[in-house]
């Protein structure tokens, strides 16, 4: 079975690009392009990819906008936000808009590939660079949201554990190796934090391991 794809760029060269290394590989289709936001969201309607990739700077609707109204309206598609280093606002703000991954706009055709297979079957993707722009930013964010901290009372002790980790951008296997657990284990603690926070996918858990205080930078 294919991954469909949603390409969303205002840049020509850009689109055709992204659409030529994506369709070089036997299992990836894409189904649509979008010059801007509000084409975006018409072409994931209509065609209900897997994923839509996002850049953020688009005309008459940007990327961030089109992805909140998709993750409002309880769109199944994955959220593949393209980004630079010199935007590290916008990646701060695609976390809150409910993005599942982010890419950054040199990443390598391998790269690609692999982020939107991996979306595509349910899981997020954060690269390390990001993280760590992420964590500065949340570093320097308003003080911890105690309504968020409330809810990390329905965790047992372990489950804290593990949203630390994934906080830092841990994987499953890394997990399991910094807790001393199998990896079936890390496994199940994981989808066990997700479900009990109502989050996403582990994207969303560094937000909230962030703005609920449980860390800091540095921490």
């Amino acid at each position: 079975m294919s991954t469909t794809v949603v390409v969303a760029d205002d840049q020509p060269m850009v689109r055709a690009g992204l659409r030529s290394l994506l369709e070089g590989e036997d299992d990836v289709v894409v189904v649509a392009e979008a010059v801007d936001g509000e084409q975006a969201l018409a072409a994931v309607r209509r065609h209900r990819p897997d994923v839509v990739l996002m850049d953020i700077r688009m005309p008459r609707l940007d990327g961030l906008a089109a992805t909140r109204q998709l993750v409002a309206e309880g769109s199944p598609t994955r959220v593949l936000v393209l980004t630079t280093f010199d935007l590290d606002e916008y990646v701060f703000d695609a976390l809150r808009a409910g993005a599942s991954g982010f890419l950054l706009k040199d990443a390598t055709a391998e790269e690609l590939v692999a982020a939107v297979r991996t979306l595509a079957a349910g899981e997020a993707v954060l690269a390390p660079a990001v993280t760590r722009r992420v964590i500065e930013a949340f570093g320097r964010a308003p003080r911890p949201d105690g309504g968020l901290a409330a809810r990390l009372a329905a965790l047992s002790p372990r489950e804290v554990e593990v949203l630390r980790c994934l906080a830092r951008g841990s994987s499953n296997a890394e997990v399991a190796a910094e807790l001393f657990i199998s990896d079936a284990t890390a496994k199940t603690h994981v989808s066990n934090v997700l479900t009990k926070l109502g989050l996403r996918d582990r994207v969303q858990a560094v937000v909230f391991a962030y703005e609920s205080g449980l860390l800091t930078r540095g921490s």
